[in-house]
């Protein structure tokens, strides 16, 4: 079958084999190897999300979560470069002016990886045509091989910071080429190493207003997906709650597997036919199907109402980091579960199963399904917000 007539996620599989051989040296390097960048173009998933004109298919969230659990199932880091470069290319393609959208995409062939970090750690001076940006970012994602770097930023008018009527200043981001950024590194972590997500910053560099693009946009310039008149931030969430999920489900299948055969100290038969480890295995499978049920419940309740001509409303729009954020946690009870039931087995260095605890353990750390998801969100499911900027 071709690559091209496979769904999301059946793409995502043929790269089982790669992966397995090539994560260990994504680790060793601290980004993503060549050979798996190739392989993800190959299999039409680095250009997949991306909207009809920029060579994509415009999946529904249902196929875009359980690509990523797919990815992130295979490893962290790979799963982690799915909800990186494929929704921040997706986002360029889709909101990028026509003139950028051509510079960018058309010229290439639609073959454009982009990475980087869309908070606004920059500020962009305002000059005739675009913007003078400065600014320095951490942490960003997939950067060891993108072509096109992001970098969010508040433009200033005569060194003053814009401010809108409602007091916010408009959050932009720029999409940089590679040549004009500085890369620092900074990529020495406990896990998700293989992920290239290096510290970067621009200084004076200028941005034309073609390749400029507000972050909070619900409006796309190409593409009819829901997903698009959504916004970047419900994506952004998506693949979140899928690449923990996925992290999960393959500590779940990888310490079931090893209970067949693993002899604890003192047992007299497999870790499999300890009732601990049965009831164990039971209880968080079903908290890993629950929460991955209630993200796909509550995407595909949003997206369908969308399509039919609706705009998220702040609940709903809570109700989405929500689900991210308790499933990115669900995922992480899962995977203490099985990191101790599997014992020392877990702690070897380079096996799935200590990879992923590490990989999990470093993902969760993302301010974006951190704590304060769920303060906010009971402020607007309380009252005493009308709605939380940011969601």
């Amino acid at each position: 079958m071709s690559t091209t007539t496979l769904t999301g996620p059946q793409a995502a599989r043929t790269l089982r084999d790669l992966t397995t051989e090539e994560a260990p040296k994504a680790e060793r390097d601290r980004t993503m190897t060549a050979r798996s960048v190739e392989a993800l173009w190959d299999s039409g998933l680095m250009q997949r999300f991306n909207p009809a004109e920029a060579g994509g298919s415009e999946p529904s969230f249902a196929e875009m979560i359980d690509t990523w659990i797919e990815m992130a199932w295979q490893d962290g880091s790979l799963g982690w470069i799915g909800i990186a470069n494929l929704p921040s290319a997706a986002a360029c393609a889709a909101y990028l002016p026509a003139a950028g959208f051509a510079e960018v995409f058309t010229a290439h062939a639609n073959r454009v990886t982009v990475g980087g970090q869309f908070f606004p750690n920059g500020m962009g001076a305002t000059v005739d045509g675009g913007y003078r940006v400065t600014g320095a970012w951490n942490f960003g994602s997939g950067t060891g091989h993108a072509e096109y770097v992001a970098g969010g930023f508040i433009p200033t008018v005569d060194g003053e910071m814009v401010v809108g009527d409602d007091g916010i200043p408009p959050l932009l981001v720029a999409v940089i080429p590679r040549a004009d950024i500085v890369f620092t590194d900074g990529w020495h972590v406990q896990g998700l190493k293989g992920t290239g997500s290096y510290d970067y910053n621009v200084t004076d560099v200028f941005v034309p207003e073609s390749r400029v693009f507000e972050l909070f946009t619900h409006t796309p310039q190409r593409g009819h997906s829901a997903a698009f008149k959504m916004g970047l931030i419900p994506i952004t969430a998506a693949g979140h709650a899928a690449w923990a999920l996925g992290v999960a489900k393959s500590m779940l299948d990888d310490v079931a597997e090893l209970a067949m055969t693993k002899v604890r100290m003192g047992d007299d038969g497999a870790l499999a036919k300890r009732a601990t480890f049965q009831r164990g295995l039971a209880h968080h499978t079903a908290m890993w199907k629950a929460a991955r049920l209630l993200v796909q419940d509550t995407f595909a309740e949003a997206e369908v109402f969308v399509d039919g001509g609706g705009e998220l409303t702040p609940m709903m729009r809570a109700d989405l980091r929500v689900a991210a954020t308790y499933a990115t946690e669900a995922s992480r009870e899962v995977v203490q579960w099985a990191h101790l039931a599997a014992g020392t087995s877990a702690i070897r260095e380079g096996t799935r199963l200590e990879r992923a605890f590490r990989d999990l353990y470093t993902g969760t750390q993302h301010v974006f399904i951190g704590e304060k998801t769920y303060i906010d969100a009971a402020s607007i499911y309380l009252g005493l917000n009308e709605d939380q900027f940011g969601f």
